[in-house]
């Protein structure tokens, strides 16, 4: 995420949240039994062959802005389908999302036969749908000329502070203003309804579900509501909506060290490795003294632009999506030497992919996480805590920005709150040992929290998004979605080595079809 512009990809109950000593977000007693949403007539879907694409299906869905209002201000849900290529085993629909916030479904439905196996291909519609205030669901829009006077979302003194809060404040009615009343319904509660209406507008009775990164919030929540309209879901790569302000960075901040730690491995088991038998965490130290004074010059770049502590340290968790350790790795060795590359380098794919208006992330991640910086002294106090937590990579850039980009913001709409699934079938949720966005500890807390519904399964190795790392994930997803087949719970997957790659991407050609925020496999 870059600091300019910000991106990281209902509880209908009244809920009291006291925050624990761990950093997570508690509800009390006496919370009311959520109830399923009005249902209202829904048009069937006017499929046509997409315009970029005709031999996936395209169409629109009219809904209701405000759920509480079924009958007030519409929009159009967008959505796309790529139809089972075997009729006749076919087994039903898949819904699927890519995360973000921000990513596109219907994009990702588009190319998913260059995602998922051949056999769910054949069997399954596989249905994208781009959320309410994303891409061509009446996207949340923003001025581009405010979004970029963003100031640092790293404040020096109590001035810089408030001039950040100042901005994030005129930022958020910018963009309410320029695109009405979706910006204060974009919520993952809001969403799941959407999902539901999806489902019935199919003529479903239960849909299968894959979501990755922040897709699954939106599963996590669809379970809790509408659970029994599940035959089969796969959360992939975890979201926890659990955690205070302090466990949220807290955590990212030591997702991120340990992705540093594991680039440091692998230059020093790979022989090939550019920074092979070089003492890389004191080559690091120096780069980021220079960083911290200024004197940090890119030779890669043609006018020797200087490169911040923050681009240095945000670059570390870029690539590790992928993860791309040797482009990474060649581009530390230039920096040191002082010397362009020998293979060019494009650091662009290292960071984190910026939002430019349409600007979705505040609208949705904002109203899903009381994430709050309240005044200066509590902001020392954070970054204190992620510098102590992650020195080599100053806590994490994903998890510094959105609670920074939130800041100044009124409380969420969507918080934080215990995972309850109670209605749902067996879930599957797998996460990444060395995922460096949505850190492994979610995955653990969520399980914690639904392991009577949720069987879990982890990939030994790195990067984000599982399903397709290994032999081993990709038939143990295949066979649940197409058997309903699960493993043992707490199964492994052995680690593979990558092959280096895009920065940002578990599956290259996704990648750049996938607009995303951070917690997305973009």
């Amino acid at each position: 995420m870059q600091p300019k512009i910000r991106a990281l990809g209902v509880a209908l109950a009244s809920t009291a949240l006291v925050v624990t000593a761990g950093g997570v977000a508690v509800a009390q007693e006496g919370v009311r039994a959520e109830q399923p949403a009005q249902e209202i007539a829904l048009a069937p879907i006017d499929w046509k062959p997409c315009d970029q694409l005709p031999e996936v299906e395209c169409g629109t869905l009219t809904l209701p802005i405000d759920w509480a209002k079924p009958n007030g201000e519409k929009f159009g849900l967008a959505v796309a389908r790529r139809k089972a290529t075997d009729p006749a085993k076919r087994i039903g629909s898949m819904v699927i999302n890519p995360g973000g916030p921000g990513g596109s479904g219907v994009s990702f439905a588009m190319f998913a036969n260059e995602y998922f196996s051949p056999e769910i291909s054949q069997k399954f519609d596989i249905v994208g749908f781009d959320p309410r205030g994303v891409a061509r669901s009446q996207p949340v829009k923003c001025s581009i000329d405010l979004l970029q006077k963003a100031p640092s979302d790293y404040p020096k003194n109590v001035a810089e502070f408030d001039q950040l809060i100042a901005y994030n404040k005129e930022l958020r009615e910018d963009c309410r203003k320029q695109s009405g009343p979706i910006f204060d319904h974009a919520s993952t509660a809001d969403v799941i309804q959407d999902i539901d209406a999806i489902r019935r507008a199919l003529g479903e009775k239960k849909i299968n579900y894959y979501g990755v990164s922040y897709g699954t919030i939106m599963g996590q929540h669809y379970a809790e509501r509408y659970g029994k309209n599940i035959r089969a879901m796969i959360i992939d790569s975890n979201m926890d909506h659990s955690l205070n302000t302090a466990g949220f960075m807290a955590t990212e901040a030591r997702t991120a060290e340990d992705s540093f730690q594991e680039w440091v491995k692998w230059n020093e088991r790979t022989a090939t490795a550019p920074l092979h038998g070089k003492d890389v965490r004191k080559l690091w130290k120096d780069l980021l003294a220079k960083a911290d004074k200024g004197e940090l010059v890119d030779p890669n770049s043609p006018d020797g632009r200087k490169v911040s502590t923050q681009e240095l340290t945000g670059n570390v968790v870029g690539m590790a999506y992928g993860p791309a350790w040797k482009s990474f790795s060649q581009w530390v060795a230039s920096l040191a030497a002082g010397k362009p590359a020998e293979t060019p380098v494009d650091t662009k794919a290292f960071a984190a992919a910026a939002e430019t208006a349409p600007n979705p992330f505040a609208a949705v991640f904002c109203n899903d996480y009381n994430v709050r910086v309240r005044n200066f002294g509590e902001y020392q106090r954070l970054v204190a805590m992620e510098n102590s937590i992650a020195p080599n990579t100053r806590g994490s850039s994903l998890g510094h920005g959105a609670t920074m980009g939130c800041s100044g913001y009124p409380e969420a709409t969507n918080p934080q709150r215990p995972l309850r699934i109670r209605n749902a079938p067996k879930i599957l949720l797998t996460n990444a040992k060395h995922d460096p966005a949505t850190a492994y500890e979610w995955a653990v807390n969520a399980h914690r929290q639904s392991r009577d519904t949720t069987v879990f399964v982890t990939y030994d190795g790195w990067g984000h998004g599982v399903y397709d790392r290994s032999e081993c994930t990709r038939t143990i997803n295949d066979r649940y979605l197409v058997d309903l087949k699960l493993p043992r719970n707490g199964t492994h997957c052995a680690a593979v080595e990558p092959v280096d790659g895009p920065a940002s991407a578990s599956v290259d050609t996704i990648k750049v079809k996938v607009p995303a925020g951070p917690f997305s496999v973009r």
